[in-house]
Formats: C-alpha cells, sequence, structure tokens
C-alpha cells in the first residue's frame, strides 16, 4: 500500500512518460512487425521532432492534432507528440467512412490530420477548411498544407532539429508539457453499437489514473517485456492498457501490419512471447472453436475424456498445448469490450487457463473492473479498480439488475460539444450512468447483465434484456452469432450460422433452418413465456462491428 501512495504522488501523466524514455533509453520500444524498430531514444527524438513541426504550424496547447490510420509505431509516435506538447489528440478510427472522418476532424476543429496515404486519397481538402496541413503518418510526407512556415520546416526537418539542439540530442533533452490532471487529454469519437459517434473528453486525469492502474496491479509486467499489439490505437482500450501501459514501463510494443485472423496473432505470438495480452473475446473464441474444440470432439479423445483419471491427464495436455499456443511465457490473458462466449470461458477455466474478463467504457478511459485470473469469479467482470466507485441503482443490487452508476478519477469531463448527451449521462454529483445493467455480490465482484439502451419492455412492462438471450441462443448448436429484436411487437431472433461447421456435419440450407427451428424451441423453454421468440431470420454475413468487435445493433433495430 506504501508503494501505491508513493506513486500516486507522480500525477502528472507526462512525467511517467518522461522517466520512462529516460530510464529505457537504449531498450527496444516500437516495432512494426515485418517493418520499422524505434528505440525509446529514437522515440523521443522524432518526438522532438515533431514538436518542433507543431510550433511552425502554429499549433499549441489545447489546439487538436487528428490521427486516423492503423495501428503503426508511428502512429503510436504522433499520439505521444501530441500528449507530450499539450496537445489535444484526436484519434480518429481508420474503419470510419471518409464522410465520417470529414465531419469528425471539422468537429474537433483538428488544424493538423495525420493519415494513412489509402484514407487520403478518398478524402478531399475542400471538405476540411481548418487544417492547416494533411500529413501522412509513414515518413511524415506532406501531401497537403496552406502553411508555408510548417512546408518549409517538413521540408529540412533535419537541419531544424540540428539548430536545436547544436551539440547532441541526450535524455537531458526532453522537455514535456506539465499537464494538470483537468488538462484536456484527448477527444475520442466512439464507434457505438447504438448510433453515432460523440467526442468524449478524456483529461489527462483519466489517462493518469489509468496508466497507474495497470503499472500498480500489473506489477509481473516489466521493462523488455513484449506485447503483441492487436487492438486498434483509436479505441481506448488499445491505446491505454496496450500501448501506453507498457510504455510507461519499459516494453516493447509489437504492431500487427496485417489484418488480426487466428493464424496472423499465434505467429505473432510465436516470435513475441507475450507475458500479457490484451484483446477482445472474439479472437480468442476463434482460436478455442478453431484448434482446440475440434480437437476435443474426435471419437477417441471424448471416449478417453470419461475414462476415470484420463480426463484431467488429456486436459492438462491441452492446457499445455494452449499455453505454447500463446507463446509459451504467458501470464495473462485480459479479455474486453464485449461477454465472452459462456462455453469457451467454462472450458478455459475447467482447463485452468490465465484468463481474466474486465470492464470498462470510453468514458472512463476506459478502466471501471478488473480482477486477476487468479481470482475472477465465472461470469463476472471483476471488481471497481483504484480510484474509482460504483453503484447499482436497485432495491437490492445483489439479485435485482440494476443501471450501473460509476463515480472518480477515470470518468470523462464530458461529451465534446455535446452538453445534451453530457447531462444525459452525468449527474451533478459526479456519478455518471453507464448504460448498463447489472448486480455486484457482497464481495464486491460485478456482473453484467445487458445494456439499458437494449431494453425491450415486454407486453405486461417487464423488462426483457436481448444479451440474456442471445448468450443462451450462442450456445446452442450451429449458432455463430445472434441478435435479438423486437418487431412489431413481437421478439425475433436474427441469426448468423456455423455455416463451415453444419456443412462438415452434412448440414444444407435445408438442413440448417430446421436445426435452427429446434433451436428456437429449446430457448423459449429456458426462458420467460413474456421473453419467447416468436420468429428466427437466418443471416448469410456476419453482422457489422465496431472496431471492439460489438455488433452494432442500432443497423438491425
Amino acid at each position: 500500500m506504501k508503494d501505491k501512495k508513493r506513486n500516486d504522488d507522480v500525477s502528472s501523466l507526462n512525467a511517467i512518460i518522461k522517466e520512462s524514455i529516460k530510464k529505457n533509453w537504449d531498450r527496444m520500444a516500437f516495432s512494426d512487425m515485418g517493418g520499422i524498430n524505434y528505440q525509446y531514444k529514437d522515440v523521443a527524438e522524432q518526438i522532438a521532432k515533431l514538436h518542433i513541426m507543431f510550433d511552425a504550424a502554429g499549433v499549441k496547447k489545447g489546439d487538436r492534432v487528428a490521427i486516423c490510420g492503423k495501428n503503426s509505431s508511428n502512429w503510436a509516435v504522433i499520439f505521444l507528440s501530441c500528449i507530450t506538447a499539450g496537445v489535444v489528440a484526436v484519434p480518429i478510427l481508420h474503419e470510419f467512412k471518409p464522410d465520417t472522418v470529414h465531419h469528425l476532424v471539422n468537429h474537433c476543429g483538428a488544424k493538423l490530420l495525420f493519415v494513412d496515404a489509402g484514407i487520403w486519397e478518398n478524402l478531399d481538402e475542400k471538405n476540411l477548411p481548418e487544417l492547416e496541413a494533411v500529413l501522412f503518418i509513414s515518413e511524415f510526407g506532406m501531401p497537403y498544407s496552406k502553411n508555408k512556415k510548417l512546408t518549409e520546416t517538413r521540408n529540412n526537418i533535419n537541419e531544424c532539429f540540428g539548430k536545436k539542439y547544436p551539440y547532441s540530442f541526450t535524455k537531458e533533452s526532453l522537455e514535456y508539457f506539465e499537464d494538470k490532471p483537468e488538462d484536456l487529454a484527448l477527444i475520442n469519437y466512439t464507434a457505438g453499437s447504438t448510433g453515432m459517434s460523440k467526442g468524449v473528453e478524456l483529461p489527462f486525469r483519466s489517462i493518469w489514473s489509468n496508466i497507474r492502474f495497470c503499472v500498480d496491479n500489473l506489477d509481473w509486467f516489466k521493462a523488455g517485456d513484449g506485447i503483441v499489439n492487436m487492438l486498434p490505437l483509436a479505441h481506448l482500450y488499445g491505446m491505454t492498457v496496450e500501448m501506453l501501459h507498457p510504455i510507461c514501463k519499459g516494453c516493447h510494443c509489437y504492431f500487427l501490419t496485417k489484418l488480426p485472423s487466428p493464424k496472423i496473432i499465434l505467429g505473432a505470438f510465436a516470435e513475441v512471447h507475450p507475458k500479457l495480452i490484451v484483446t477482445v473475446p472474439l479472437i480468442i473464441e476463434k482460436i478455442i472453436r478453431n484448434k482446440v474444440f475440434p480437437q476435443l470432439e474426435k471419437p477417441l479423445t471424448k471416449f478417453l475424456l470419461k475414462l476415470p483419471g484420463l480426463e484431467k491427464y488429456i486436459l492438462k495436455k491441452v492446457r499445455a498445448q494452449l499455453m505454447q499456443a500463446f507463446g509459451g511465457n504467458l501470464h495473462e490473458v485480459i479479455v474486453g469490450g464485449a461477454p465472452l462466449n459462456a462455453d469457451v470461458e467454462k472450458f478455459l477455466q475447467k482447463i485452468d487457463f490465465p484468463l481474466t474478463v474486465g470492464y470498462g467504457m470510453t468514458e472512463c478511459g476506459p478502466l471501471i473492473s478488473y480482477a486477476p485470473s487468479n481470482e475472477t469469479r465465472p461470469h463476472s467482470v471483476g471488481k471497481i479498480v483504484d480510484r474509482m466507485e460504483i453503484r447499482i441503482m436497485s432495491d437490492d443490487p445483489e439479485t435485482i439488475p440494476g443501471n450501473i452508476q460509476v463515480r472518480g478519477m477515470n470518468v470523462m469531463q464530458g461529451y465534446y460539444k455535446n452538453p445534451k448527451a453530457t447531462e444525459e449521462v452525468m449527474g451533478k454529483d459526479g456519478w455518471m450512468d453507464t448504460g448498463d445493467r447489472g448486480i455486484i455480490d457482497k464481495d464486491g465482484f460485478i456482473y453484467i447483465m445487458g445494456r439499458s439502451k437494449t431494453m425491450i419492455l415486454g407486453p405486461s412492462g417487464q423488462n426483457i434484456y436481448p444479451e440474456e438471450i442471445e448468450a443462451k441462443l450462442n450456445n446452442l448448436p450451429y449458432v455463430n452469432e445472434s441478435l435479438i429484436i423486437e418487431k412489431d411487437g413481437q421478439i425475433v431472433a436474427l441469426i448468423h450460422p456455423d455455416f463451415d461447421a453444419a456443412l462438415k456435419d452434412g448440414k444444407d440450407r435445408e438442413k440448417l433452418e430446421k436445426v435452427m427451428q429446434q433451436n428456437i424451441e429449446l430457448l423459449n423453454k429456458d426462458i420467460p413465456a413474456y421473453s419467447k421468440v416468436k420468429d428466427f431470420k437466418i443471416f448469410d454475413e456476419e453482422f457489422e462491428k465496431t472496431p471492439k468487435r460489438s455488433i452494432k445493433r442500432f443497423l438491425y433495430s
């Protein structure tokens, strides 16, 4: 406890970043897998050069700089350059359509836009009137500029750098913005599952508090350790837990440069041997369903698992193989962003695989709850994190679900230029309504029951939570994913089946539809009469998702 108190005294995020760069000067910091590599001293030099370019562009403390591109070392360097200059970073998801990118860049009033060349091809500077310039994330090329001083500085950046640091660039050369807790650090536009993006204003205290929690509570992840960065840096989960936290410890971030398929990810694990893996359920589920479950379904294995004494031996062997597949050096997998499939979670707990499920949201930068894998409980998302409080708006929070509200250092300042949306979630006493419903047990473990915004009102006023029905439906034969919606006063299931598995078992389209009908009948026996599913529809393609792999429900309601 004394260590935590002492660490809390260092309340500046930039002080932590600066100290880590100096302490780990010659260590590796960032690598694009199959591409460029930066030591911490290289990161410091790139930050210094970008600060010179910010000055030339007239970008000052509080001004906005937008970043829109795929994960890369340069993306991370640009973000750190903004934070350490007191410039408000505005990460924009590269999956957004051009019209949305135009709107968000204009909405935040960005002076500069760092962008991937492929994304810039579909944008138009005429629709971005407030921009001083556009720079490519790769190599910092400049396809558009209306600022002569910035253009000259960019074209002669090494000369400008040499003039500012005429003798040498050393650890003592680092000069970073001295952040105060309420200074605005970034505006992060959500890619929500229920509608249009909102700009979440996160002050330095929120990012610092998230980093501080990771530093204090994941103390087995140390300087020099590697991590495979799979999640979007433009999303708070990937940015804070998977990039900023490791950099503040002196770790080595490896960015995937290809689409994160199970094959690509497992190849990266074999190369990096990560102690920590931060991911979303879909990636874990695909690996388990594709690599493990088929092995356990083989007739001989199924027979041996039923023999006394052999089950424990086989599962121990499966665990060892899985640990090796994850790089052979694994301490913990942290899953967040959505619920984990019940069958996968049950299996991983049975083999004592070091996995834990956390809970968070962009508005909290993102952490709300976590528990170590050796303390977690089935279906729980852990306990409230340091410097945060939680309450359940229910007459009996242990048994009756209620809206989850949180308060503390992680909570946002509000939604940018959107006071109405801010008032809808923020109370005058500092409590923020998460929009989720849940319960909390006597030991403080939190259980999420569903989103209040997705709640369907039953025929006699009953509350129906689609996520609870979907969780049951997703565990039935050949169901890959599902959505429960209301249509014309009836509950309808939208189902995307596992066509490959069905075909392998000799199920054509007609037979598969019969299986789905049987699934609905089984489901209805297991849920209250008022929430029974009246009809279903099969979808040939996966449902469209946000970058954190949540289904965009509003597209199907």
